[in-house]
């Protein structure tokens, strides 16, 4: 068998993932996790990410409605191992429980900037045609 020479994920480890994905937000959503800071904040598990032998989930989460998102990221790495034992019973078919790691999700702060950018004078000035000619 032979190695792919791309870099991309295969669709092996997008299924995972997304199974992962699933697991992660259902042990949030029903608030499994005795955490106040976790507790009374609401958060967007937007992607996961496997690694190619399929033993580390990255998770990219965003949380709503708070400043310090670092303090909530502490908190959710810190209860990974629980959380990795609460979404055992929903993966059951996979040969290793993955390690799971918790990471801020800056998709929407880029997005947001490119919506700026694109709302701006200069970029709406070149869209509609006005050109001012000198």
């Amino acid at each position: 068998m032979t190695k792919p020479t791309s870099s991309a994920p295969s669709q092996r480890m997008l299924r995972v993932g997304e199974q992962v994905r699933a697991a992660i937000t259902q042990v949030l959503q029903r608030g499994e996790v005795r955490d106040d800071l976790l507790e009374k904040t609401v958060i967007s598990v937007s992607e996961v990410r496997m690694s190619t032998d399929l033993k580390v989930a990255t998770a990219y989460v965003t949380p709503l409605g708070v400043a310090d998102h670092d303090g909530v990221i502490a908190a959710l790495n810190r209860h990974a191992k629980y959380i990795r034992g609460r979404i055992a019973g929903q993966l059951r078919s996979m040969k290793y429980m993955p390690e799971v790691r918790f990471r801020d999700d800056t998709s929407f702060d880029n997005y947001k900037k490119i919506d700026e950018l694109l709302r701006s004078p200069e970029v709406q000035r070149d869209l509609n045609g006005d050109e001012n000619k000198d």
